[in-house]
């Protein structure tokens, strides 16, 4: 491995990572905020509600600040996944480059049909009716704190790189 290819692997690595961090950051505070907003509680419920994907809502409930923590850990790591699925998918789909603002809003609807199609249902996450409106309001959250931040910043990767 020449020092060109190794500076662009780092520099991939680190604009997935970068990336991913802040996605899922501003998707987590979203999250929390408007969860504060809705019920005036801390928090936490959030990232369990996260963990119950795995451990199941009973335990999560009931585990405090460990399931609090594996919940915001399985949030980054969903983060993250969509960030290198983006990372991956950019340079094959040239549409993607033409209009990064508009690519990142559709991307975030990807991101919230992923999640709440995908993922939630393969989970052990307890099922919740289907609510337009808040549907609405993740759909948004997800668009501007995940979609957005994900392309802008891969796509100035890829800029750059050229």
């Amino acid at each position: 491995m020449t020092s060109t290819s190794h500076h662009r692997y780092q520099s991939a690595a680190a604009t997935i990572f970068i990336t991913g961090l802040v996605a899922g950051t501003l998707d987590i505070i979203a999250a929390c905020s408007q969860y504060y907003i809705n019920t005036g509680k801390a928090p936490g419920n959030v990232l369990r509600y996260v963990a119950s994907g795995v451990f199941g809502w009973d335990k999560a409930k009931t585990g405090g600040v460990p399931m609090a923590l594996w919940g915001l850990f399985f949030h980054y790591v969903i983060a993250f996944g969509l960030t290198i699925f983006f990372f991956w998918l950019f340079p094959k789909v040239n549409l993607l480059s033409k209009n990064l603002i508009i690519t990142g809003l559709v991307y975030g609807i990807f991101a919230w049909i992923v999640t709440t199609r995908i993922i939630v249902p393969l989970s052990n996450t307890p099922p919740s009716p289907f609510d337009l409106k808040k549907s609405i309001i993740a759909i948004t959250i997800l668009m501007f704190c995940i979609g957005l931040p994900i392309s802008l910043l891969i796509g100035r990767y890829y800029k750059a790189k050229r």
